[in-house]
């Protein structure tokens, strides 16, 4: 029996969740996809902190969320977080909301970890070769493959 792994990805916008059972040569068997518009780094950019509102339904998004890493009885989940929640004065509320209702401390990730994960995601299962240039919500990334360098270039008005 194979026991599913988890990752969520906490953007600027939207919060997503993976629940996939991992083979043995490394491939993955999905699970669960969802994904909910949360809108975490409203206002941001002006008050250089989380809005409560915005808190409030990434922390719903949470809650159903661990409804279903409860269901498929996830053991293990990577929780990263992006963009906006880098430089924010409040990031503790964040990361102890996130605890309490998933039991994970999210790991607030560099843009330039963010942008190796997402070529690592876009190109996934695609032929050699492929370059990916990618706009998220607060910041553009562009991978040079060949290289195995990752760039970012700042926030993105």
């Amino acid at each position: 029996m194979r026991v599913p792994v988890a990752a969520i990805d906490c953007g600027t916008n939207a919060i997503r969740l993976l629940i996939a059972d991992v083979r043995a040569d490394g491939s993955l068997d999905e699970r669960v996809r969802l994904m909910r518009i949360v809108r975490l780094g409203e206002g941001v950019d002006r008050t250089g902190e989380f809005a409560p509102a915005a808190l409030e339904r990434t922390f719903a998004a949470l809650g159903e969320y661990a409804d279903v890493l409860g269901r498929h009885g996830v053991k293990r989940t990577r929780f990263v977080a992006t963009s906006a929640s880098r430089d924010v004065s409040n990031r503790e509320a964040f990361v102890q909301g996130v605890h309490a209702h998933i039991g994970v401390v999210p790991e607030v990730i560099t843009g330039t970890e963010e942008a190796a994960l997402s070529f690592a995601g876009a190109v996934r299962g695609l032929p050699a070769g492929v370059v990916v240039a990618a706009r998220p919500s607060s910041s553009s990334a562009h991978v040079l493959p060949r290289s195995q360098r990752v760039s970012t270039s700042g926030v993105c008005g």
